[in-house]
Order: structure tokens, then C-alpha cells, then sequence
């Protein structure tokens, strides 16, 4: 019998997973894989996704206008050239599927977020990654990589999942060595919690052409990875080209309302900027003083790589930390399989962590 058939290069497309979430016969689990907010989402969010309930059987705003204005109103930006997703996966798997297709190129850094070259395959290009410069994107290797065929650019910035960023005046360099025709994408998930001076989401990049676009979420520090909420900054007309290929309402209206009350409530992400600012540094501290090897991260986790020492390795934490039921991320891959990374957490779980990794790296 013959099957239906998928387009060409759709089963050479390794599914994405997601950390675990659950370890068997352990009922308190501590996760730590995902990246999600330590401190769950705004009160005001959980209330005003609670008061949809009697509303569930009305379609949702298609155009996201309440939600637009208020982010363009929090961020200083255009709402007419927001467009908002189901989480910032889906408007990056729609420009891949607007702008990419069979015979063109969509360029990445080395260990920059797996959905990249999914989204690419998805759409029939083909996936190029450019090496990195201790773990951090490298300007010149991504500009050595362009071809004829480049159509995308995909920059995580901060990346997923090394944590390191490249300063705005870098990434403005890049945008001048490309192409007019090619088009830069910024994944800016984890703006909101860098701190640095020389880092910008790229905003200006977006003004000040038709051909970069910024990308953002709900799931990080706003901490509603549940609900599937993203949005986009684009010139005029990209915007127009993702409001014509994106489904008619694809941002549920729990969703639209509790990203619109999270957005609202300053003192929360306050809070939530605060504790970060407080664990990073202080997670990275306690693991250097055990003599693992970090990079410098400056989103909501850190990258901690391991000694290939028997009973030392990444495995071996992986499989202790699962002991004490603590779920970290295993980074094999990304390339980096003497690594895991470990979001940060509320406090008692940071201190978990931390009394787990002294134990396992005891002699």
C-alpha cells in the first residue's frame, strides 16, 4: 500500500522536545529545564484569565488590538507594526514559511534555539549555522556564511542556551554586512532581564529599514509559557506579510487578556526582574566556587559545563540531579554534551541546586 507522503525533507525534521517536567515515583519536583519565570505569572494575569471563563464560546480579537496598544504604549513602539503569535515560535516558523523556501539558505549561530533550523526544514530551506567565539555569536563567521541563497538571519540575542549576547553596536554591524533582500530576525526572548548598557532588542534596527524584525515574549519574565504568547516588531511590510499568513485567530483570548493585565503590572515585573538580578549571579558564584565552567549569562539560567572526568560528566549530574528531583536540561543537542543548563528559581530551589551540586562534585 502506498502512503501519502510528506513533502521532501520533512522527516529529516527531529522534533522538537521540551524539558521534562515529571520524574517517576518523585511527587515535589524541582523544574529547572524550561526557562519559565521562578516567580509564575502576575496575580493580575492569573485573575483576568480566570474572568474569561464565561466567555469561552466567543472567538478572540483576531487583531490583538488591545494587547498591540498596550505594548506598543509599554515600549515606546508603533502598534500598527506589532503583530502578535502563538508564542514567538509560531511567528518564527511564519517567516521562515513567508520569506524561505526550497533552494534558500536560513543562517544561524552554532548553538543558537533548535526551532531555527525547524523552522527552516519546515518551510524546505535549508539550515547553515556559523561557528561561535567562546560560546557567543561571532559577526564575521555569520557574515562569512551569507550566500546568494541567504533569505534569514536568525539571532538569539541573548541566546538560548549559552545565555551570551552580543552588544547593539554588533549587531548593527551585521545588519550593515547583509543584504538589503535579507531579513534579519533579533529572538529577543530574554530582553527583559539583561541589565548591560551596550545591549538594546534592536528596536532602531527595525525603524530605521524594511528589513529586520524583533521578536518577544510572555513566557520568560512574564512567565505564561502556558498560555502561547508572542509578538513581533516589523517594518510595515513584514507585518503585512505575517498578518496575511498567520491564522485568523491565533492568540486565544485568555491569552490576549492575561499577557494585557501581565504587561499592566509594573511592581510584579519589578519583582521579577529583582529576583533574577539577585539568583543569577549568586547560582553562578556557588557552581564557579565547585569548579565547574560557566559562561557569562545574562538571561534567566546559566550554561554549566562539566569535566570529562568518569562519574563528573553531564550525564552523571543529570542522573544525580534527577535523584533529588531536580530536572535540569541536558544540552546534548545543541551541541554541547558536557553541558546543562539550569534556570534560575525561587529561592529554595536555588538552594537545592546548589546543595545537590556539592554533594555530586565531591571527591
Amino acid at each position: 500500500m502506498t502512503l501519502p507522503q510528506p513533502r521532501p525533507g520533512i522527516m529529516d525534521i527531529a522534533p522538537y522536545i521540551g524539558g521534562e517536567s515529571k520524574i517517576p515515583g518523585v511527587e515535589r519536583v524541582i523544574k529547572l529545564a524550561s526557562n519559565e519565570g521562578a516567580l509564575g505569572p502576575s496575580p493580575r494575569a492569573v485573575l483576568a484569565y480566570r474572568a474569561m471563563a464565561e466567555d469561552l464560546h466567543r472567538y478572540p480579537d483576531g487583531a490583538c488590538a488591545d494587547l498591540r496598544a498596550a505594548l506598543g504604549a509599554r515600549w515606546g513602539l508603533d502598534p500598527a507594526r506589532i503583530v502578535c503569535g502563538a508564542g514567538s515560535d509560531e511567528l518564527l516558523g511564519l517567516l521562515c514559511r513567508a520569506y524561505a523556501g526550497p533552494g534558500d539558505e536560513v543562517l544561524y549561530s552554532q548553538h543558537g534555539f533548535l526551532m531555527y533550523p525547524i523552522a527552516a526544514k519546515t518551510a524546505g530551506a535549508t539550515p547553515v549555522t556559523a561557528p561561535e567565539k567562546n560560546l557567543t555569536m561571532d559577526i564575521d563567521a555569520m557574515l562569512a556564511k551569507v550566500t546568494e541563497r541567504t533569505k534569514i538571519v536568525f539571532v538569539a540575542n541573548p541566546n538560548n542556551p549559552t545565555g551570551t549576547y552580543v552588544p547593539i553596536d554588533e549587531i548593527k554591524r551585521l545588519r550593515a554586512g547583509l543584504p538589503q533582500h535579507v531579513l534579519l530576525v533579533i529572538d529577543a526572548a530574554y530582553a527583559e532581564f539583561v541589565s548591560r548598557n551596550d545591549y538594546a532588542p534592536g528596536n532602531d534596527l527595525v525603524e530605521a529599514g524594511s528589513n529586520t524584525v524583533v521578536t518577544r515574549t510572555f513566557s520568560k519574565i512574564y512567565a505564561l509559557g502556558a498560555v502561547r504568547l508572542g509578538w513581533a516588531y516589523c517594518p510595515a511590510n513584514v507585518a503585512d506579510v505575517l498578518n496575511r499568513v498567520r491564522n485568523p485567530f491565533n492568540v486565544p483570548a485568555p491569552a490576549q487578556v492575561a499577557g494585557l493585565a501581565a504587561l499592566k503590572d509594573d511592581s510584579f515585573f519589578a519583582l521579577a526582574k529583582a529576583h533574577n538580578d539577585m539568583w543569577l549571579p549568586w547560582l553562578s558564584d556557588q557552581l564557579k566556587a565547585l569548579g565547574l565552567e560557566l559562561t557569562d549569562s545574562v538571561g534567566n539560567f546559566v550554561l554549566v559545563r562539566f569535566p570529562k572526568t568518569s562519574g563528573k560528566d553531564a550525564d552523571q549530574a543529570d542522573k544525580f540531579l534527577t535523584s533529588k528531583g531536580i530536572i535540569a536540561r541536558k544540552m546534548g543537542g545543541y551541541g554541547l554534551p558536557d553541558a546543562l543548563r539550569i534556570t534560575i528559581g525561587r529561592d529554595d530551589e536555588m538552594k537545592a541546586v546548589v546543595a545537590a551540586m556539592t554533594e555530586f562534585m565531591q571527591p
